[in-house]
């Protein structure tokens, strides 16, 4: 992992605790392992294993409460200074002193009576402003550490299947919408990500390979258009399907009976989704009517997928 700017933070206080519904004190050092921190009662085998909270969101409610709070009083694992951590989304990642950090959720339910200081004041900033992240590599973490903070960036590619396109013949149009509207969707969910596009033949082959390319390159997302009529060239369902570690079938099934009901004609796509590895694949028409259909109800179900993937329950 590489950035040209890394953002640190430091860490000014480590905490624990023994029993849930207490505040967590600080102590010398921790020790993160595969089930979270050492000797806390909220460690386990599940996506919450750490909390961290910045000092920025601390300093905003002692200054609006008035209540004076100590490092830990949020139930907090790891305060940290240096960035605004509720600004981070899932998948990101802290490294340094060894460790290595996953976010796994932003904020939480608010405990209401059951937490120490919204009995005190009415008001906590943990569910608002908190993180939670799971170990990826464990190891001794104290104040005075620093780590670097490293944001998911989603990698997607786009490839439109069509003869005609690859040799020149005419502009293609649907691979830009696919694009356009997968932009539109990280964007709207301010996740970043970084896309690749480019046009193939018809060439069976020829789309496997790129498949597997993307897979190797752990690519998060691939969309394909084109290919997915009866004609003779049309092969990229085929080929999707056999490199499929689990395939999705409802939601292709879905996007036919919704607009095959008014337009028996797109009953005919022969589109696919599921994962191939840890990257999800989507198999779409290649008319940009039937990319902006698609692309409607695939963009609805995506986040929800990239967070299961991850083993993440956001119901």
């Amino acid at each position: 992992m590489e950035q040209s700017n890394p953002i640190w933070v430091k860490v000014v206080s480590v905490n624990i605790s023994e029993k849930k519904g207490t505040t967590k004190h600080a102590v010398e050092s921790i020790q993160l392992n595969s089930l979270g921190v050492k000797g806390d009662v909220h460690a386990g085998a599940w996506h919450r294993q750490v909390s961290m909270l910045g000092v920025e969101s601390i300093d905003k409610f002692t200054k609006a409460s008035g209540l004076p709070v100590k490092y830990g009083d949020f139930a907090e694992n790891i305060t940290t200074q240096g960035f605004e951590l509720f600004k981070t989304k899932p998948g990101d990642r802290f490294i340094g002193a060894g460790i290595e950090l996953e976010v796994t959720q932003i904020g939480k339910s608010c405990h209401g009576n059951g937490c120490v200081i919204y009995r005190q004041v009415g008001n906590c900033v943990m569910p608002k402003e908190g993180i939670f992240a799971r170990v990826i590599k464990g190891g001794a973490l104290k104040a005075g550490d620093e780590l670097s903070f490293y944001p998911k960036v989603y990698r997607v590619k786009v490839i439109t299947l069509s003869d005609r396109a690859s040799r020149g013949e005419y502009n293609d149009r649907s691979g830009p919408e696919v694009a356009k509207l997968t932009g539109e969707f990280f964007n709207s969910i301010a996740w970043q990500y970084e896309l690749d596009s480019e046009i193939i033949p018809d060439d069976a082959k020829l789309l496997e390979n790129r498949l597997v390319e993307a897979q190797n390159a752990k690519y998060d997302l691939v969309v394909t258009t084109g290919g997915t009529g009866i004609g003779p060239r049309d092969v990229t369902p085929e080929v999707v399907r056999r490199l499929l570690d689990k395939e999705i079938p409802g939601i292709m099934e879905y996007i036919r009976l919704k607009y095959g009901t008014e337009k028996p004609n797109a009953l005919l796509s022969r589109g696919v989704a599921g994962l191939m590895g840890t990257t999800f694949v989507y198999t779409l028409p290649g008319s940009v009517k039937a990319v902006r259909e698609y692309m409607a109800e695939i963009v609805k179900v995506q986040k929800h997928l990239f967070l299961m993937l991850m083993g993440i329950d956001s119901h």
